[in-house]
């Protein structure tokens, strides 16, 4: 074998190894927990179409961000509002301005048999001892029930009964085990429960959404992290535009999300 055709096929392997590498780099995604189960089915979507994997770790907005701001290397960052994207683009911490990618719904859900349509009147009752609802802090259901509550002023009443969960995600673990009496969450919980029914562990809830006037809404944000930059930014890309595309769209339709 001649000398230049040896370094050529070492070229062509070392070449050829880099970009296998570059290929099978996973997407580190930060997202708020409510979208845990639509996370899910978005990532399998689109892997199919582009061949990235994607690893989604899911917390309360607030916490995720305090998390970004220490380090984290997340690639991309999806919240349960628009603030604390907001925060990373305007303290360096993302590449772009916030963009919108779904409108969260809030609802009032209970495992026992009862008139939840009716939730106002029941909130005070003795048999409704324990409310759960996210910590309004940190998680941006939590703030939206807080100000459903404080609306129809309930908020004072119910101090006493309320179970604050760190994120939506163990809100949702209190109502659906029976732990509270009833819970504020996010209709996505009903499409995720709805995809267990054949489950032996799976749990009917009933529930009613909460008047969309009495709350801010609920827009939901996303944003290309500041440590995409290093490797990932391309497939970062790839990614923030496709959930914005058609497929996207109607998995978050029907995963109990509205489209902005």
């Amino acid at each position: 074998m001649g000398v230049k055709r040896f370094f050529g096929l070492v070229l062509l392997l070392f070449f050829g190894i880099g970009s296998t590498v570059g290929q099978s780099q996973t997407l580190r995604i930060a997202a708020a927990a409510n979208t845990r189960f639509v996370m899910k089915q978005l990532q399998e979507d689109f892997k199919k179409r582009t061949g990235i994997a994607i690893e989604v770790i899911t917390g309360a907005s607030g916490n995720l961000t305090a998390q970004i701001k220490n380090g984290a290397p997340y690639d991309l960052f999806f919240s349960a509002d628009m603030d604390f994207p907001a925060e990373l683009y305007k303290t360096g911490f993302a590449l772009n301005a916030p963009k919108i990618y779904a409108l969260g719904s809030l609802i009032v859900c209970s495992r026992s048999r009862t008139d939840i349509k009716n939730w106002r009147r029941l909130l005070p009752l003795p048999a409704v001892n324990k409310i759960a609802i996210a910590n309004p802090a940190l998680a941006p259901y939590g703030k939206a029930a807080e100000k459903a509550l404080k609306y129809y002023k309930l908020w004072e009443q119910v101090q006493p009964k309320l179970v604050l969960g760190e994120s939506i995600s163990q809100v949702n673990t209190y109502v659906v085990t029976g732990s509270v009496a009833l819970a504020f969450t996010t209709e996505a919980l009903i499409q995720e429960l709805k995809a267990q029914q054949g489950n032996t562990e799976f749990r009917q809830l009933y529930w009613t959404k909460v008047d969309p006037a009495v709350y801010q809404k609920i827009e939901q944000g996303m944003v290309v992290l500041r440590h995409a930059k290093k490797e990932n930014y391309a497939a970062a890309m790839k990614f923030f535009n496709y959930v914005s595309s058609a497929s996207a769209g109607q998995i978050l339709k029907q995963s109990g999300y509205r489209l902005p």
